[in-house]
């Protein structure tokens, strides 16, 4: 479920960003008289949010926490990058890169337009209009889907780099629904916002080792590239993602009210998702995708819905 300069330099992509060609994005007002762009434009958010319910039940629960006022921005960045990663990941027997290429097109097309008639792209372009998203995070975004099109293993650098783009940017795109329009407090939080991005792709990584390895002949740890999963080299992992945790927490206590307990809720999902993995032998790992029951899940919820209510954190 991405998403880099952190002040402490762990876990900091050590190069910029590549700067996309500029795109003229539209920033008109829109046409308050168009019943049938807004009947349209409903109809495309509620598309993103069939989309988020689909694929991810657990990201689902999160953005239901959300203020209902920011929901509808969050289930169109989910719209979008689940489309761009299911490409890359899903449609085998298909066109992969002219799908991506075509999809990509589409989009600088609505981001200049102001309209899709992919509902999908319709609701995103919206969304980083109202929010001034920037390109160069979408940009970023899409170069690390395209990497999954032709590479299979990765070095430190270009993993930093992969998750900075498959992952840290769609918590910045996140970040800035978040703090709409205040850009100190963007500032303040992007490298915590970034910290979570990379603790949540990593225990993808590792949550989808067997299926990553076996069924799409990627290794996305560079120490897995020479030995096997084992206990010794899952606990030089997870400390890795601890650590991204520990930073990510700090931003989460700063976050506006209306984003707090929604981004909360998946940060102890993913605490509860990474814990199972550590106390699952290395060798399991490698035969069974771990999760976590639907059970496990609601309490997980009724507790971080306590600690945020009640003033805990």
């Amino acid at each position: 479920m991405s998403y880099l300069d952190f002040n402490d330099n762990a876990s900091v992509a050590p190069t910029v960003v590549e700067t996309p060609s500029p795109l003229k994005i539209a920033h008109r007002k829109e046409n308050t008289d168009s019943k049938a762009k807004q009947l349209f434009d409903h109809v495309s958010f509620a598309s993103s949010k069939l989309v988020t319910k689909s694929y991810s039940t657990s990201f689902s629960i999160g953005v239901r926490c959300l203020d209902v006022s920011i929901r509808e921005a969050i289930y169109s960045i989910y719209g979008f990058v689940r489309f761009a990663d299911e490409i890359v990941d899903s449609f085998h027997g298909y066109n992969k890169p002219k799908l991506l290429d075509d999809f990509e097109a589409d989009l600088k097309e609505a981001l200049i337009d102001g309209i899709s008639l992919n509902p999908i792209l319709n609701s995103f372009q919206h969304t980083v209009k109202k929010y001034h998203i920037p390109y160069e995070l979408i940009y970023a975004f899409l170069k690390s889907m395209r990497a999954d099109l032709y590479k299979n293993t990765y070095n430190e650098l270009e993993l930093k780099q992969y998750i900075y783009g498959s992952a840290d940017v769609v918590g910045l795109m996140c970040l800035k629904v978040f703090v709409n329009g205040n850009e100190e407090m963007y500032d303040d939080l992007k490298d915590n916002a970034t910290r979570l991005g990379s603790a949540f792709q990593k225990v993808n990584f590792l949550r989808d080792v067997k299926d990553d390895m076996e069924g799409l002949d990627r290794v996305y740890f560079p120490q897995l590239q020479n030995e096997k999963l084992n206990q010794t080299n899952k606990k030089v992992i997870l400390e890795d993602i601890y650590e991204d945790y520990r930073v990510a927490l700090k931003g989460i206590k700063g976050l506006p009210k209306n984003a707090k307990l929604g981004v909360y809720i998946a940060y102890v999902y993913y605490l509860g998702l990474t814990r199972k993995i550590e106390k699952t032998k290395a060798d399991e790992l490698m035969q069974k995708r771990i999760r976590i029951s639907n059970f496990k899940k609601i309490m997980l919820l009724a507790k971080a819905y306590f600690i945020v209510k009640v003033g805990l954190f």
